[in-house]
Protein backbone atom coordinates (compact mmCIF):
# COMPACT_ATOMS: atom_id res chain seq x y z
CA UNK A 1 0.00 0.00 0.00
CA UNK A 2 2.80 2.26 0.67
CA UNK A 3 4.47 1.51 -2.68
CA UNK A 4 1.18 2.28 -4.16
CA UNK A 5 1.07 5.69 -2.42
CA UNK A 6 4.86 6.66 -2.96
CA UNK A 7 4.44 5.85 -7.01
CA UNK A 8 1.11 7.93 -7.44
CA UNK A 9 2.75 10.80 -5.23
CA UNK A 10 5.72 10.69 -7.75
CA UNK A 11 3.06 10.62 -10.66
CA UNK A 12 1.57 13.44 -9.39
CA UNK A 13 5.06 15.61 -8.81
CA UNK A 14 5.35 14.51 -12.49
CA UNK A 15 2.76 16.19 -13.75
CA UNK A 16 3.19 19.41 -11.56
CA UNK A 17 7.32 19.44 -13.43
CA UNK A 18 7.29 22.94 -15.10
CA UNK A 19 10.74 22.02 -17.01
CA UNK A 20 10.21 19.00 -19.21
CA UNK A 21 13.48 17.22 -20.10
CA UNK A 22 13.47 16.42 -23.70
CA UNK A 23 15.01 13.30 -24.82
CA UNK A 24 18.70 13.56 -26.04
CA UNK A 25 17.91 11.68 -29.14
CA UNK A 26 15.45 14.52 -30.10
CA UNK A 27 18.35 17.20 -29.53
CA UNK A 28 20.79 18.41 -32.00
CA UNK A 29 23.38 20.70 -31.44
CA UNK A 30 25.21 22.94 -34.33
CA UNK A 31 28.36 25.21 -34.68
CA UNK A 32 26.23 28.16 -34.76
CA UNK A 33 24.65 27.17 -31.53
CA UNK A 34 27.35 26.46 -29.76
CA UNK A 35 29.10 29.65 -30.74
CA UNK A 36 26.04 31.76 -29.78
CA UNK A 37 25.90 29.76 -26.40
CA UNK A 38 29.68 30.77 -25.67
CA UNK A 39 28.83 34.47 -26.40
CA UNK A 40 26.08 34.14 -23.65
CA UNK A 41 27.61 33.03 -21.14
CA UNK A 42 30.82 35.04 -21.79
CA UNK A 43 27.94 38.11 -21.87
CA UNK A 44 26.29 36.66 -18.62
CA UNK A 45 29.61 36.37 -16.39
CA UNK A 46 30.41 40.00 -17.29
CA UNK A 47 27.32 41.58 -16.32
CA UNK A 48 27.50 39.17 -12.95
CA UNK A 49 30.37 40.69 -12.43
CA UNK A 50 29.38 44.27 -12.77
CA UNK A 51 26.77 43.57 -11.01
CA UNK A 52 28.14 42.30 -8.00
CA UNK A 53 30.31 45.50 -7.81
CA UNK A 54 27.17 47.44 -8.03
CA UNK A 55 25.74 45.51 -5.20
CA UNK A 56 29.19 46.06 -2.93
CA UNK A 57 28.66 49.75 -3.81
CA UNK A 58 26.69 51.93 -1.19
CA UNK A 59 25.39 55.45 -2.71
CA UNK A 60 24.60 58.58 0.02
CA UNK A 61 20.49 59.26 0.35
CA UNK A 62 19.71 63.57 1.18
CA UNK A 63 16.57 64.02 2.77
CA UNK A 64 15.63 67.24 4.23
CA UNK A 65 13.08 68.46 6.77
CA UNK A 66 12.79 71.24 9.28
CA UNK A 67 15.23 72.45 11.84
CA UNK A 68 13.01 72.72 15.47
CA UNK A 69 16.35 72.57 17.75
CA UNK A 70 16.67 76.24 18.13
CA UNK A 71 17.95 75.85 22.16
CA UNK A 72 20.94 73.52 21.54
CA UNK A 73 24.52 75.53 21.09
CA UNK A 74 26.37 75.72 17.98
CA UNK A 75 30.13 74.71 17.72
CA UNK A 76 32.02 76.55 15.77
CA UNK A 77 35.73 74.94 15.10
CA UNK A 78 38.49 77.87 14.24
CA UNK A 79 41.97 77.10 13.25
CA UNK A 80 43.34 80.45 11.67
CA UNK A 81 46.98 82.09 11.11
CA UNK A 82 47.08 85.66 10.40
CA UNK A 83 50.21 87.45 9.74
CA UNK A 84 49.83 89.82 12.85
CA UNK A 85 51.69 89.31 16.33
CA UNK A 86 49.27 87.82 18.74
CA UNK A 87 49.27 90.79 21.15
CA UNK A 88 48.04 92.98 18.21
CA UNK A 89 44.56 91.02 17.47
CA UNK A 90 41.72 89.89 19.16
CA UNK A 91 38.87 87.15 18.02
CA UNK A 92 35.28 86.88 19.27
CA UNK A 93 31.68 86.79 18.34
CA UNK A 94 28.84 88.53 18.05
CA UNK A 95 25.50 87.46 17.12
CA UNK A 96 21.77 88.40 16.23
CA UNK A 97 20.80 88.51 20.24
CA UNK A 98 23.85 91.30 20.72
CA UNK A 99 25.45 88.19 22.86
CA UNK A 100 29.35 88.13 22.82
CA UNK A 101 31.43 85.28 23.22
CA UNK A 102 35.37 86.35 23.65
CA UNK A 103 38.46 84.29 22.52
CA UNK A 104 39.11 83.46 26.09
CA UNK A 105 36.14 80.58 26.20
CA UNK A 106 37.69 78.39 23.86
CA UNK A 107 40.75 80.10 21.69
CA UNK A 108 44.53 79.65 21.99
CA UNK A 109 46.64 82.55 20.74
CA UNK A 110 49.74 81.01 19.67
CA UNK A 111 52.78 82.89 18.33
CA UNK A 112 54.35 81.04 14.68
CA UNK A 113 55.76 81.62 11.79
CA UNK A 114 53.44 82.75 8.71
CA UNK A 115 55.41 81.10 6.04
CA UNK A 116 55.00 77.35 5.74
CA UNK A 117 57.89 74.69 5.35
CA UNK A 118 58.08 72.79 2.35
CA UNK A 119 56.05 70.16 3.78
CA UNK A 120 53.10 72.65 4.56
CA UNK A 121 53.43 73.91 1.23
CA UNK A 122 52.82 71.16 -0.01
CA UNK A 123 49.96 70.03 2.14
CA UNK A 124 48.03 73.30 1.51
CA UNK A 125 48.49 72.80 -2.47
CA UNK A 126 47.24 69.48 -2.25
CA UNK A 127 44.44 70.93 0.26
CA UNK A 128 43.11 73.52 -2.39
CA UNK A 129 43.66 71.11 -5.62
CA UNK A 130 41.06 68.97 -3.91
CA UNK A 131 38.69 71.80 -3.19
CA UNK A 132 39.12 73.15 -6.79
CA UNK A 133 37.58 69.24 -7.67
CA UNK A 134 35.29 69.81 -5.13
CA UNK A 135 33.51 73.15 -7.03
CA UNK A 136 33.58 70.76 -10.32
CA UNK A 137 32.75 67.57 -8.83
CA UNK A 138 29.93 67.50 -6.51
CA UNK A 139 29.57 63.59 -6.62
CA UNK A 140 33.53 63.97 -4.72
CA UNK A 141 31.53 64.79 -1.72
CA UNK A 142 29.67 61.45 -1.55
CA UNK A 143 33.19 59.93 -1.43
CA UNK A 144 34.05 62.22 1.46
CA UNK A 145 31.08 61.91 3.65
CA UNK A 146 31.80 57.81 3.32
CA UNK A 147 35.70 58.08 4.47
CA UNK A 148 34.71 60.07 7.24
CA UNK A 149 36.90 58.59 10.19
CA UNK A 150 38.58 56.69 7.79
CA UNK A 151 40.86 58.75 6.12
CA UNK A 152 44.14 61.31 7.18
CA UNK A 153 43.84 63.85 9.16
CA UNK A 154 42.98 67.37 7.35
CA UNK A 155 44.91 69.37 9.76
CA UNK A 156 47.79 71.39 9.03
CA UNK A 157 51.17 69.02 9.76
CA UNK A 158 53.88 70.40 12.29
CA UNK A 159 56.86 71.90 10.72
CA UNK A 160 59.64 69.55 9.84
CA UNK A 161 62.77 72.60 9.90
CA UNK A 162 63.67 74.09 13.05
CA UNK A 163 63.75 77.38 12.09
CA UNK A 164 65.47 80.28 14.11
CA UNK A 165 63.32 82.74 12.69
CA UNK A 166 61.12 84.38 15.56
CA UNK A 167 57.29 84.60 15.34
CA UNK A 168 55.56 87.13 13.23
CA UNK A 169 52.18 85.73 13.08
CA UNK A 170 49.33 84.31 15.18
CA UNK A 171 47.57 80.87 14.92
CA UNK A 172 44.31 81.33 16.54
CA UNK A 173 42.58 77.96 16.99
CA UNK A 174 40.40 76.12 19.19
CA UNK A 175 36.62 76.49 18.99
CA UNK A 176 33.70 78.61 20.61
CA UNK A 177 29.93 77.57 21.67
CA UNK A 178 27.80 79.91 20.33
CA UNK A 179 23.75 80.51 20.10
CA UNK A 180 22.02 79.22 16.99
CA UNK A 181 21.45 82.34 15.58
CA UNK A 182 23.23 84.50 12.56
CA UNK A 183 26.51 85.86 14.27
CA UNK A 184 29.66 87.24 13.34
CA UNK A 185 32.99 85.84 13.93
CA UNK A 186 35.49 88.50 13.33
CA UNK A 187 39.36 88.91 14.20
CA UNK A 188 40.64 92.25 14.29
CA UNK A 189 42.92 94.60 15.91
CA UNK A 190 43.16 95.04 19.87
CA UNK A 191 41.71 92.75 22.09
CA UNK A 192 37.85 93.11 22.34
CA UNK A 193 36.87 94.59 25.32
CA UNK A 194 32.79 94.63 26.63
CA UNK A 195 30.51 97.46 26.20
CA UNK A 196 26.94 98.70 26.75
CA UNK A 197 25.84 98.90 22.95
CA UNK A 198 28.01 95.88 22.17
CA UNK A 199 31.53 95.67 22.29
CA UNK A 200 34.93 97.28 20.98
CA UNK A 201 38.92 96.43 20.20
CA UNK A 202 41.50 98.54 22.20
CA UNK A 203 43.37 99.41 18.95
CA UNK A 204 44.35 102.82 19.64
CA UNK A 205 48.02 101.63 20.87
CA UNK A 206 48.40 99.71 17.30
CA UNK A 207 49.84 101.65 14.92
CA UNK A 208 48.19 101.04 11.23
CA UNK A 209 51.64 100.41 9.75
CA UNK A 210 51.76 97.45 11.24
CA UNK A 211 48.43 96.31 10.25
CA UNK A 212 48.71 92.92 7.86
CA UNK A 213 45.84 90.93 7.62
CA UNK A 214 46.98 88.39 5.22
CA UNK A 215 45.55 85.16 6.85
CA UNK A 216 45.38 81.66 6.24
CA UNK A 217 42.22 79.18 7.38
CA UNK A 218 43.66 75.85 8.22
CA UNK A 219 40.54 74.61 9.10
CA UNK A 220 36.99 76.28 9.68
CA UNK A 221 33.92 74.05 10.50
CA UNK A 222 30.61 73.96 12.35
CA UNK A 223 29.34 71.82 14.81
CA UNK A 224 30.95 68.24 15.74
CA UNK A 225 34.44 67.58 14.26
CA UNK A 226 34.77 65.20 12.08
CA UNK A 227 38.36 63.94 11.14
CA UNK A 228 38.47 63.34 7.09
CA UNK A 229 35.80 66.14 5.92
CA UNK A 230 37.23 69.03 4.01
CA UNK A 231 35.47 72.04 4.59
CA UNK A 232 34.70 75.28 1.49
CA UNK A 233 37.38 77.03 3.41
CA UNK A 234 40.06 74.84 4.79
CA UNK A 235 43.43 75.55 2.88
CA UNK A 236 41.95 79.13 2.06
CA UNK A 237 45.12 81.82 1.81
CA UNK A 238 44.48 85.41 1.53
CA UNK A 239 47.40 88.39 0.96
CA UNK A 240 46.81 91.66 1.72
CA UNK A 241 47.92 94.33 -0.55
CA UNK A 242 47.19 97.21 1.69
CA UNK A 243 47.36 97.81 5.39
CA UNK A 244 44.19 99.27 5.74
CA UNK A 245 42.49 95.76 4.22
CA UNK A 246 38.97 93.91 5.19
CA UNK A 247 38.30 90.37 4.27
CA UNK A 248 34.42 89.28 4.45
CA UNK A 249 33.38 85.73 4.04
CA UNK A 250 29.37 85.44 4.01
CA UNK A 251 28.74 81.80 5.14
CA UNK A 252 25.16 79.83 4.97
CA UNK A 253 25.73 76.98 7.92
CA UNK A 254 23.18 73.86 7.11
CA UNK A 255 22.45 71.71 9.62
CA UNK A 256 23.48 67.39 8.54
CA UNK A 257 22.99 64.55 9.98
CA UNK A 258 25.64 61.92 8.55
CA UNK A 259 24.89 58.33 9.28
CA UNK A 260 27.42 56.36 7.70
CA UNK A 261 28.48 52.72 8.31
CA UNK A 262 31.56 54.01 9.93
CA UNK A 263 29.61 56.96 11.88
CA UNK A 264 26.55 58.56 13.08
CA UNK A 265 27.09 62.18 13.78
CA UNK A 266 25.65 65.57 14.00
CA UNK A 267 28.00 68.75 11.77
CA UNK A 268 26.95 71.17 9.49
CA UNK A 269 27.51 71.98 5.86
CA UNK A 270 28.48 75.36 4.73
CA UNK A 271 28.70 77.38 1.57
CA UNK A 272 30.65 80.84 1.27
CA UNK A 273 30.92 83.61 -0.36
CA UNK A 274 34.09 86.16 -0.16
CA UNK A 275 34.34 89.58 -0.53
CA UNK A 276 37.49 91.95 0.31
CA UNK A 277 38.30 95.88 -0.39
CA UNK A 278 40.60 98.33 1.02
CA UNK A 279 39.19 100.74 3.99
CA UNK A 280 39.37 104.89 2.61
CA UNK A 281 37.05 106.99 4.12
CA UNK A 282 37.76 109.81 1.74
CA UNK A 283 36.68 107.46 -1.02
CA UNK A 284 33.20 106.47 0.85
CA UNK A 285 34.64 102.88 1.56
CA UNK A 286 33.61 103.19 5.25
CA UNK A 287 34.32 99.78 7.88
CA UNK A 288 37.16 98.05 10.21
CA UNK A 289 40.37 96.78 9.09
CA UNK A 290 39.91 92.66 9.70
CA UNK A 291 38.67 89.20 9.05
CA UNK A 292 34.78 89.13 9.07
CA UNK A 293 32.77 85.83 9.32
CA UNK A 294 28.90 86.60 9.16
CA UNK A 295 27.16 83.36 9.29
CA UNK A 296 23.56 82.47 9.00
CA UNK A 297 21.89 79.19 10.23
CA UNK A 298 19.70 78.02 7.88
CA UNK A 299 15.95 76.67 9.02
CA UNK A 300 16.11 73.09 6.87
CA UNK A 301 18.49 70.27 8.12
CA UNK A 302 19.85 67.08 5.48
CA UNK A 303 20.07 63.73 6.81
CA UNK A 304 22.65 62.09 4.84
CA UNK A 305 22.53 58.46 4.55
CA UNK A 306 24.73 55.73 3.05
CA UNK A 307 22.37 53.20 1.72
CA UNK A 308 23.45 49.60 0.31
CA UNK A 309 21.19 47.27 -1.85
CA UNK A 310 18.94 44.92 -0.42
CA UNK A 311 20.44 41.29 -1.02
CA UNK A 312 17.01 40.05 -2.52
CA UNK A 313 17.37 43.30 -5.15
CA UNK A 314 20.33 41.66 -6.10
CA UNK A 315 19.09 38.29 -6.42
CA UNK A 316 16.05 39.47 -8.87
CA UNK A 317 18.26 41.51 -10.71
CA UNK A 318 21.19 38.58 -11.27
CA UNK A 319 18.13 36.00 -12.33
CA UNK A 320 16.73 38.89 -14.85
CA UNK A 321 20.42 39.43 -15.92
CA UNK A 322 20.90 35.76 -16.35
CA UNK A 323 16.73 34.98 -18.40
CA UNK A 324 17.13 37.66 -20.46
CA UNK A 325 20.22 36.82 -21.97
CA UNK A 326 19.10 32.83 -22.52
CA UNK A 327 15.81 34.20 -23.83
CA UNK A 328 17.52 37.02 -26.22
CA UNK A 329 20.17 35.08 -27.50
CA UNK A 330 17.72 32.27 -28.15
CA UNK A 331 15.36 34.49 -29.90
CA UNK A 332 18.53 35.92 -32.34
CA UNK A 333 19.72 32.45 -32.86
CA UNK A 334 16.20 31.06 -34.09
CA UNK A 335 15.74 34.49 -35.91
CA UNK A 336 19.37 33.74 -38.02
CA UNK A 337 18.51 30.76 -38.73
CA UNK A 338 15.30 31.40 -40.42
CA UNK A 339 16.84 34.25 -42.40
CA UNK A 340 19.77 31.68 -43.69
CA UNK A 341 17.04 29.00 -44.14
CA UNK A 342 14.89 31.25 -46.48
CA UNK A 343 18.35 32.89 -48.07
CA UNK A 344 20.02 29.24 -49.19
CA UNK A 345 15.88 27.99 -50.08
CA UNK A 346 16.10 31.00 -52.52
CA UNK A 347 19.65 29.47 -53.95
CA UNK A 348 18.71 26.26 -54.30
CA UNK A 349 15.57 27.20 -56.04
CA UNK A 350 17.27 29.59 -58.15
CA UNK A 351 20.04 26.31 -58.97
CA UNK A 352 17.07 24.34 -59.75
CA UNK A 353 15.11 26.69 -62.08
CA UNK A 354 13.64 25.70 -65.32
CA UNK A 355 15.70 25.63 -68.62
CA UNK A 356 15.07 25.15 -72.13
CA UNK A 357 16.25 22.18 -73.82
CA UNK A 358 16.58 22.26 -77.69
CA UNK A 359 15.14 18.96 -79.65
CA UNK A 360 16.40 17.50 -82.61
CA UNK A 361 13.21 18.36 -84.78
CA UNK A 362 13.78 22.40 -83.59
CA UNK A 363 11.54 22.70 -81.10
CA UNK A 364 12.76 23.10 -77.34
CA UNK A 365 10.94 21.96 -74.15
CA UNK A 366 10.53 23.70 -71.25
CA UNK A 367 10.02 20.61 -68.61
CA UNK A 368 12.96 20.16 -65.95
CA UNK A 369 15.77 18.16 -66.17
CA UNK A 370 16.31 14.84 -64.78
CA UNK A 371 18.49 14.92 -61.89
CA UNK A 372 21.32 12.20 -61.98
CA UNK A 373 24.39 11.49 -59.89
CA UNK A 374 26.34 12.93 -62.58
CA UNK A 375 24.31 16.53 -62.90
CA UNK A 376 25.07 16.30 -58.56
CA UNK A 377 28.30 16.20 -58.76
Amino acid sequence: MRRLNRKKTLNLMKELDAFPKVPESYVETSASGGTVSLIAFTTIAFLTIMEFTVYRDTWMKYEYEVDKDFTSKLRINIDITVAMRCQYVGADVLDLAETMVTSADGLIYEPVIFDLSPQQKEWQRMLQLIQSRLQEEHSLQDVIFKSAFKSASTALPPREDNSLQSPDACRIHGHLYVNKVAGNFHITVGKAIPHPRGHAHLAALVSHESYNFSHRIDHLSFGELIPGIINPLDGTEKIASNHNQMFQYFITVVPTKLHTYKISAETHQFSVTERERVINHAAGSHGVSGIFMKYDISSLMVTVTEQHMPFWQFLVRLCGIIGGIFSTTGILHSFGRFVAEVIFCRFRLGYYRSTSVPLPDGHTSNHLPLITDNSMH
